[in-house]
């Protein structure tokens, strides 16, 4: 099974083009090829295969390093369209659709003198409504500025859906945050019924914040797209920043916009880091 590595700020994927072999047990490969010590080492596994929707060509499924499927994530969905694009996967569009978990994304790719440096992605509307998200206790209320109970302390959350569920629990410093002994908690608490992806944010100024991920099924990482999506609505809500504005991450910067027509766009790296042949 060949293989190629990519990353986007540090998120960093295996991609398996398995358009021809869709019975595999994606699940358990995540597993083993994400294993940094024993596998390829990766975030998780972005699998390339055939669309069934109309006017749709292909599609994207995610498994993280613990084999859970991922409904979306925006650094994969990046590396997943660069790969397509590079590959001769979308007869030379630079934007295409794409169908994931959260429904059908538009990524395009930004390209200067003949060469992709970038890809921008329309993530479509942010998810609002507590059930939906979901977080117990809301109904279709949204959840922002609420407070939340995690080891032995209350936090303010404000929860967005961008088709996986985040919250955003703004503090004073991110970097000093002690993300490594508190993200699990955040991730299982009750509140949220199929777990949630948690940002620790610090606002820098209106148009600047940095923001470090606990992401579900896989810990922390060095960047979430999507999380940085909800990073910046999530803001907008609490008025803190405005709708456009630089997302520093461990592992890089996105520039994320909550655009008039409520759609939220992202646009930053996609990078091929080696090619290969799984063993197995």
């Amino acid at each position: 099974m060949k293989f190629t590595k990519w990353q986007g700020c540090g998120n960093d994927f295996v991609l398996l083009d398995c358009r021809e072999q869709e019975s595999a047990d994606y699940s358990e490969l995540a597993k083993k090829m994400c294993d940094r010590h024993y596998g390829i080492g990766a975030d998780g596994i972005l699998v390339v295969l055939d669309s069934e929707l109309p006017d749709v060509a292909l599609r994207m499924r995610i498994f993280n390093t613990d084999g859970s499927e991922a409904e979306m994530c925006g650094n994969g969905i990046r590396c997943f369209s660069r790969y397509v694009y590079e590959y001769g996967l979308t007869d030379g569009q630079t934007e295409f659709p794409v169908e994931t978990g959260a429904g059908v994304l538009v990524p395009r790719m930004e390209i200067t003198d003949g060469k992709v440096t970038g890809v921008r992605v329309d993530m479509g509307e942010p998810i609002l409504a507590g059930d939906e998200i979901p977080v117990t206790g809301f109904g279709q209320k949204r959840v922002v500025n609420e407070p939340l109970d995690v080891d032995g302390k209350t936090w303010r959350m404000t929860c967005v859906s961008m088709g996986n569920p985040h919250c955003v629990i703004f503090v004073d410093d991110a970097e000093k945050f002690p993300i490594y002994e508190l993200g699990t908690h955040f991730e299982h608490s009750p509140r949220f019924p199929r777990k949630t992806n948690t940002e620790f944010v610090e606002v820098r100024d209106r148009s600047h914040v940095r923001m470090r991920v606990w992401e579900r099924g896989a810990a922390v990482t060095l960047a979430c797209g999507t999380g940085s999506c909800a990073t910046v609505v999530a803001g907008v809500l609490n008025d803190k920043i405005d709708r456009k504005a630089e997302v520093t991450l461990d592992g890089g910067k996105l520039v994320v916009e909550w655009a008039e027509n409520n759609h939220v766009f992202m646009a930053g790296p996609a990078e091929c880091v080696f090619t290969g042949e799984w063993a197995e």
